[in-house]
């Protein structure tokens, strides 16, 4: 599978209790998981990148930086939180990307009250 916007957005709803929203008007929704105004966006989908929650902390979030070097930037807004924006069809391998996407599911579900988390 060749990664683009479209891959992307399928492969996120294809992640239990996720959802597509567009609460700022973009071309390219959000996907969220957790249900109505209690869902958390895991992954902001972009026409060539997406961004994703890369860690707990900043300092942890920079390995990506690091490893990847105009590929993985820190996310306008709320990097601090360790919000990455990664590049698509470039140094970073798809596989990556996609357990990037995992990691930020699974980050962003395990710090949804536990009677929200999807089952």
């Amino acid at each position: 599978m060749s990664l683009d916007v479209a891959a992307l957005t399928a492969y996120c709803l294809d992640k239990p209790g996720a959802w597509a929203d567009n609460p700022w008007g973009h071309e390219h929704p959000v996907i969220k998981v957790g249900p109505g105004e209690r869902g958390r966006i895991f992954a902001f989908l972009g026409d060539a990148t997406v961004g994703i929650k890369a860690a707990a902390t900043r300092e942890e979030a920079d390995e990506w930086l690091q490893r990847y070097p105009g590929d993985a930037v820190v996310m306008a807004y709320i990097g601090r939180s360790g919000w990455n924006t990664l590049s698509l069809g470039g140094a970073i391998p798809d596989d990556e990307i996609l357990a990037a996407i995992d990691d930020s599911y699974e980050t962003v579900v395990a710090k949804l009250p536990k009677r929200l988390r999807p089952s």
